[in-house]
């Protein structure tokens, strides 16, 4: 009996120790779905979020910013946290977390329970998104690991492009909730999985971490988007809107402070020194601001001005789903005859016009002309753009700084989208004046999306005169 029992733990041993490599990706490739899910699911939700909790216009953009400003604002310390302490920990970390926002904000019963959970959740994206990748890398054979990391990069595009679709789905046959209680299954599925088959690994390279730098960079972007949002109502030369504006200044200010002093920083100054880096961060910061809010405004645009049902409204815009992963595709391609830096400038002036075309909706239009193809061109735009900007900032530093360069782009395009989506939300709700007719809200999204593609266009100029025309080039 004994050399059974040894022979049974000998065998669990192993199975802990090297785990199938397709059960590595699956389980990595799951933990980044969701990530990339919620933060595109809960659009089409949000005309019911609002009717069942009594949500603002204001608590409905914090619905998508709450998520997405703690998430940019803790990823790169999520990263690090996995080389210190063990990515397979900060991966059960992060889903664990990440599972019970989740459930707690499917159970909200006020809007500000919503907003604190939908925080939780970007907090636990934040831990768990960096080590999805480290750990497929790391667990993959060298020969094997381009399809791999392929995999994973299809699987997060395909996360993006499903949350319409799938929160149509659930909106309509269950309820809002559902688009945040299907995480729970889901999310305790893999967790079951991760704890029992990944092995853990770590880079031990003693840095500490960076929580100052990430609280204050996190809390400074949170403060300046709610300072911009309430420019609706008090105007921007009010108190309520002037003190968290200046705060939120402050707190950047004190971040960058921090983070030149600091021998472990979340974000090293220098590596902005670097053309390439500096130049392709803002230009996806610009890309970001108005990118962002695409699906926010054109989900709210079909529910509530078109009359589309939240099934119908995901379904309208699984084209331009599938238009970002094409241009995702496409992008590589074309880099090798055009070079990034006209990619780039290619891919965003495409998004201009979708923009442009997109800004000339009516409260009558119709799918082709005001959905199906502005929708297209915008995230063939995005797709296009998207590629370049990373692969221009990534191979302007130092091999060992890849990652973190990658890392600070990804940042950027999702701190962007944070303030844009403040900034074009009270944009369109001052226009609109309060009004909820369909022709009210119509020139509020209008008015959006041509300030958006504003932005864009001084995006394209940036890119043009900063951009290294070469990859390599500092």
């Amino acid at each position: 009996m004994t050399p059974m029992l040894e022979a049974a733990e000998m065998t669990r041993t192993a199975r802990r120790t090297a785990p199938p490599t397709w059960l590595v990706i699956a389980l990595t490739c799951a933990g980044q779905f969701l990530v990339v899910l919620d933060v595109s699911v809960v659009n089409v939700a949000l005309p019911s979020m609002r009717t069942g909790l009594g949500l603002s216009e204001q608590g409905l953009q914090w619905v998508v910013n709450a998520y997405a400003i703690a998430f940019a604002g803790f990823m790169l310390l999520g990263g690090r946290a996995g080389d210190l302490y063990g990515r397979k920990r900060m991966f059960l970390v992060g889903l664990g977390l990440f599972t019970l926002a989740s459930l707690a904000g499917g159970l909200a019963q006020d809007d500000w329970q919503l907003l604190v959970a939908r925080a939780a959740q970007g907090l636990g994206a934040a831990v768990l998104a960096p080590s999805t990748l480290t750990i497929l890398t790391a667990s993959v054979p060298e020969g094997a690991r381009a399809r791999a990391i392929g995999t994973w990069t299809a699987v997060g595009a395909g996360g993006g492009a499903a949350g319409g679709l799938v929160g149509g789905l659930l909106v309509e046959t269950l309820s809002w909730r559902w688009v945040l209680l299907i995480n729970v299954p889901v999310g305790a599925v893999v967790l079951c999985g991760a704890a029992w088959f990944l092995t853990e690994g770590r880079a031990g390279d003693g840095r500490r971490l960076d929580l100052p730098g990430a609280l204050l960079v996190t809390g400074g972007l949170g403060t300046l988007a709610y300072g911009i949002s309430q420019t609706e109502a008090a105007g921007w030369t009010a108190a309520a809107t002037l003190l968290p504006l200046l705060a939120g200044l402050a707190l950047i200010g004190l971040f960058l402070t921090v983070e030149a002093r600091t021998g472990s920083p979340l974000m090293p100054l220098g590596l902005l020194r670097l053309r390439s880096v500096s130049s392709a961060n803002v230009a996806m910061f610009l890309c970001g601001s108005a990118m962002f809010c695409m699906w926010f405004f054109m989900t709210l645009y079909a529910q509530n001005v078109l009359g589309y049902t939240p099934l119908e409204a995901g379904l309208a815009l699984v084209p331009s789903s599938l238009a970002v992963i094409f241009g995702s595709k496409l992008a590589p391609r074309l880099m090798r005859g055009l070079g990034p830096r006209n990619v780039a400038a290619l891919g965003t002036l495409i998004a201009v016009v979708g923009f442009g075309w997109q800004s000339t909706m009516t409260p009558e239009g119709a799918y082709v002309t005001t959905i199906l193809v502005p929708g297209v061109l915008m995230m063939l735009g995005a797709g296009l753009a998207a590629t370049p900007l990373a692969s221009l900032a990534t191979s302007g530093a130092a091999p060992e700084e890849a990652g973190l360069v990658s890392g600070l782009v990804n940042t950027s395009r999702t701190m962007g989208g944070s303030l844009g989506l403040a900034g074009l939300s009270t944009l369109a709700a001052t226009r609109s004046a309060g009004s909820g007719t369909p022709a009210a809200l119509t020139e509020g999204y209008a008015l959006a999306f041509r300030v958006g593609a504003g932005v864009l266009a001084a995006g394209v100029v940036l890119m043009w005169v900063w951009l290294p025309r070469a990859a390599g080039e500092r």
